[in-house]
């Protein structure tokens, strides 16, 4: 998991976002072939849920960021 972090860490955010939406269709047709037939390990939806989790925390944390930063106080 740390070297994942440390991949996250590099993406830009335009490649977070589409990364999201490829991950968000790959869990779509995981459901449904699972809903069709049992795939061999389920486990592999919880993954993708929690890796789509991360790739979201990791583009929201880079926006709060961006907000604090771009705030005036004065």
């Amino acid at each position: 998991m740390a070297k994942e972090k440390a991949d996250l860490k590099s993406l830009s955010e335009v490649d977070l976002q589409s990364r999201i939406a490829e991950e968000e269709v790959r869990l779509k047709k995981l459901k449904f072939g699972h809903a069709v037939s049992p795939i061999e390990n389920p486990m592999n939806i919880r993954e993708l849920r929690r890796d789509i989790a991360r790739l979201k925390t990791e583009l929201r944390t880079r926006e709060r960021g961006a907000n604090t930063n771009n705030v005036n106080h004065g």
